[in-house]
Parts: structure tokens; C-alpha cells; sequence
């Protein structure tokens, strides 16, 4: 099984570096990508406790990016985490999430909502701060009863826990990864609400800029975002690639250890990555099969 998602402590993951690896070990992984927002801090960590359980660890980060007004996130696998230009740029992006933060409270504040950064900061065990440790606080508080009804009543775009902010642009985010050595992955993309037409322009822009591939198959896509992807992948001549983007028990879409098969025809973004093909070849659920 191979999983190229997925979110430690470091950043809104609910695990640490070793639990999560030890966790995935359990579930039958047997290469893992630690894709942690803005962050590589939990990669040393998470690879002493791999080369325990005869895991195959992938260096990776999840870059919080702007594109026309809206936030995407791409996903660098195979980086190099000491890349200069890739740390800097990390770095910024850490330092504009202490912002957002700061007005998401403001905001909340406004209708009665005390306390949410101290509450958020709380739930940040290492450090970076997202909007999943307000919503963790809020559930906390009573506010609401899981945290998906969080983000629809405070957190989005219209609520009064939004706030409109600015990260990496695309260009920065694929230089950085494919300066690093690595491979530049467009996160779930079925999580855009960007209609036909924006997403072909974001997928033209991408691979132009040096984008390699398009999660085809992830926790939060449908069976028919699976083809759909697929297909979209071919049309621009794409890689695949494929993560539970698990973040912990009970907060994420899908468990560790039941992504199905990539769709036929899809070109895995792991091909010709040593060692990685053997474990490609042990059988898995096709998509849609589950």
C-alpha cells in the first residue's frame, strides 16, 4: 500500500511523526509521504520510527498556495526539506498563518466568541496554527457538534471566522518543490469549487509551470472524482498519484490502508522511484470497489 497524504502533530494531524508512521505500519503501508502543512519539522522523526517498521518514508510538505482569489494546496513529494529557497518560503508562510490566526479570532470575537486563539494554540501541539485547531476548540466549547459543521457555520468564506488571506503563489510553491528535486502534486482537487472552466485553466497553469501531477485518488474524492481525475490527468498529460490525506482517528475521510487502485490508464507518479514499484505491484482495491 502506498499512501503520499498525510499529516503528523507538525501540523493539524491529531498524531505524532512516530505515532503516525507506527500507526500506518499497522494499517499496512508500506511507503508513506509525510505531507505536513508549510512544515518538514516532523521528517526525522517519522523517518527513524519508518526504518523501524521497514517502512519506505517520502520526504514531503503540503504548500498552502493562492490562486485567483482562492486557496489550493500543492503537494511536494521526494523534496529535499533543506533546500534553501523551499525553507525561506516555508518559513513566510508560517509567519502569514500567526496573522490569520490573529483575525479569525477577531472575528469570532465579534459574535461572542471569547478566547478562540489562546483555545486555538491549545490544540496546536508543535507550533503551526490552521483552522482545524479553531474548529477543534469550537467543537471543545460546544459551539458546534463535529468539526465539519465548524468550518460550514464559522469558518468559511462568508462566516465570521474567515479571513481572507494571502499565501505562496503557484509559481513559488512548484519552484520551490521542483528546485528541492521534488515533484509537484496538485492536492485534491475535487475539494475546489472552481466549476470546468477555472479548473482546466488552474490544471493548463500548473503543468506549465512545472506540475507533474493531480491526486487522482484521495480521502475526501467521490468514486466519480476517481475517473473524473483520471481522466483530466491523461487530458494534460499528468502523473497520478494517490493519499488517504489522513489526519488522525475520527478526523478524516478516509483510514490509512483503504485507498483503492488508481483508475486504468492513470501513469503512477511513483513509477521509476527506486523501490517503490515492488510494493506498487501487491494487490489493492480497485477504485470504485469498496
Amino acid at each position: 500500500m502506498i499512501d503520499l497524504h498525510s499529516h503528523s502533530t507538525v501540523s493539524d494531524g491529531l498524531l505524532t511523526p512516530e505515532e503516525l508512521v507506527t500507526y500506518a505500519a499497522s494499517k499496512g503501508v508500506r511507503a508513506l509521504a509525510l505531507t505536513d502543512h508549510d512544515d518538514t519539522a516532523g521528517f526525522i522523526e517519522a523517518k527513524v520510527t519508518a526504518d523501524r517498521h521497514g517502512i519506505t518514508l517520502i520526504p514531503g510538505v503540503e504548500i498552502s498556495v493562492t490562486w485567483h482569489r482562492r486557496t489550493l494546496h500543492i503537494v511536494g513529494l521526494n523534496i529535499n526539506p533543506d533546500h534553501a529557497p523551499l525553507a525561506k518560503g516555508l518559513l513566510e508562510i508560517r509567519a502569514g498563518r500567526h496573522i490569520r490566526a490573529k483575525n479569525m479570532a477577531d472575528g469570532l470575537e465579534k459574535i461572542g466568541i471569547q478566547g478562540s486563539l489562546d483555545g486555538a494554540y491549545s490544540y496546536a501541539r508543535q507550533g503551526i496554527i490552521s483552522r482545524t485547531h479553531f474548529a477543534q476548540f469550537l467543537v471543545g466549547q460546544g459551539w458546534a457538534p463535529n468539526i465539519r459543521a465548524v468550518f460550514k457555520n464559522y469558518l468559511v468564506k462568508g462566516k465570521p471566522g474567515y479571513f481572507e488571506h494571502s499565501w505562496a503563489s503557484l509559481e513559488e510553491a512548484i519552484s520551490w518543490i521542483t528546485g528541492s528535486g521534488g515533484v509537484a502534486v496538485l492536492a485534491h482537487p475535487g475539494r475546489y469549487d472552481l466549476g470546468r472552466t477555472n479548473m482546466l485553466l488552474l490544471l493548463e497553469e500548473f503543468r506549465n509551470l512545472g506540475g507533474s501531477a493531480i491526486e487522482v485518488v484521495t480521502g475526501s474524492h467521490t468514486v466519480e472524482q476517481y475517473q473524473e481525475f483520471a481522466k483530466l490527468a491523461r487530458l494534460f498529460g499528468l502523473q497520478a498519484s494517490q493519499g488517504s490525506d489522513y489526519h488522525g482517528p475520527g478526523h478524516n475521510y478516509m483510514d490509512m490502508g483503504r485507498l483503492p487502485e488508481l483508475p486504468d490508464g492513470c501513469v503512477p507518479v511513483w513509477q521509476n522511484w527506486p523501490g517503490i514499484d515492488e510494493i506498487a505491484m501487491q494487490p489493492q482495491m480497485k477504485a470504485g470497489a469498496y
